[in-house]
């Protein structure tokens, strides 16, 4: 037995779009109510251009609103339980609403400037009055100037010449650093320094004690000197033979070994080009030790004053590495004087150590250096 379709006519609820009978006037499901008369009185024509409608199922509807709110429940667990609110609401954006794209943050660059070197700020001129017996030498060296600086400060002749209560601008000098005095040997170093070596290549065949009477050195000399072990060397080993360390020529009336000629010494202070202007300065020469001295060497000081007539020359005999300008150097015709200095080592030969005829030049002179005294114009 074949089942009756059912062909009656129906209609939608304009809600919800629940399918009712044709002659339900209230929608079962929203509880719209349906306007019978006006829906009946459309044409067939309108009713159909109205725009296609979705219709679902109360069983739907119900499954997609429950789909939502576990969704909304889960966005709104996460945001309670995490430490960062604000991070979780950039990681999910709202649905529709753009996300703002980040914006880069310029970096500043910073440019280093070297710093400068300071600079002297050049000092004002002194102002003096010329008194009696006074020179442009005499000024000068008073106020540690050239002669040249005042006769360009003040517009003067060639021949700089002054009279009394005249008016004068002295320049002032532009301050330097003091040179530094070069640090002095130490008794290591000043041996290593004195000491004359040559280096040796180990041959085949060859032992230490072979080596050390080649040279006529004693073989411990040459164990501490290069630092061996034991008296054992091998072939290509590079040896140093301390020369300076040999014993005394066998004979009779054994004679010790001289040394090499000492270098130059290093002179330290006063400056080259210094200046004493007063009667009270006390003038040491100092330079640096170039070695342990024997003892029948001396250092020799030479001061030579370049201003005088005579242009005197003295010679003195030290052990130290200073020496002091005794006052009876110091110029007493009232104008400054100019002593050229110099040092060098020498031996003993013999006899008395104050006679000169008695020392032997034993290593090279130092340079030269000047230094100008002004002194007083009575004999101290």
């Amino acid at each position: 037995m074949s089942q009756e379709k059912n062909t009656s006519p129906t209609k939608l609820c304009p809600v919800c779009g629940t399918r009712l009978n044709e002659s339900a006037t209230r929608c079962l499901v929203c509880g719209t109510e349906l306007d019978q008369k006006a829906e009946t009185k459309k044409s067939p024509e309108v009713r159909a251009k109205r725009l296609p409608e979705i219709t679902l199922s109360l069983p739907a509807a119900l499954g997609i609103l429950a789909l939502f709110l576990t969704l909304g429940a889960v966005v709104i667990f996460l945001v309670i339980n995490s430490g960062n609110g604000p991070e979780i609401a950039e990681i999910v954006p709202e649905v529709g609403t753009p996300t703002a794209s980040p914006t880069e943050t310029a970096t500043a660059t910073i440019t280093l400037t070297p710093t400068q070197a300071p600079t002297w700020t050049p000092l004002p001129p002194i102002d003096y009055l010329v008194r009696p017996g006074d020179s442009c030498a005499g000024i000068a060296a008073v106020f540690n100037v050239s002669v040249q600086s005042i006769i360009l400060e003040n517009n003067l002749s060639a021949n700089c010449d002054l009279y009394e209560d005249q008016p004068l601008l002295i320049p002032q000098p532009t301050p330097t650093a003091s040179p530094q005095p070069t640090a002095t040997l130490s008794d290591a170093e000043k041996t290593e320094v004195a000491c004359e070596t040559i280096n040796y290549t180990v041959q085949a065949n060859d032992t230490l004690s072979s080596i050390a009477n080649t040279y006529n050195v004693l073989m411990v000399t040459i164990r501490e000197y290069n630092g061996l072990p034991s008296d054992t060397v091998y072939e290509g080993q590079n040896l140093v033979i301390p020369l300076c360390l040999r014993r005394p020529t066998a004979g009779p009336t054994p004679t010790p070994t001289q040394l090499p000629p000492y270098p130059g010494p290093n002179l330290l202070l006063p400056a080259d080009g210094a200046s004493f202007i007063s009667a009270t300065d006390v003038i040491t020469l100092q330079w640096a030790a170039v070695g342990a001295l024997e003892t029948n060497e001396a250092y020799a000081v030479t001061i030579t004053d370049l201003t005088s007539e005579d242009k005197w020359t003295v010679t003195e005999y030290v052990r130290d590495t200073s020496f002091i300008i005794p006052q009876s150097f110091m110029p007493t015709d009232g104008r400054p004087h100019i002593f050229r200095w110099s040092v060098y080592i020498v031996r003993q030969i013999g006899g008395d150590e104050n006679n000169g005829e008695n020392w032997e030049i034993a290593g090279n002179r130092s340079d030269d250096r000047v230094f100008a005294w002004f002194g007083t114009t009575t004999n101290p």
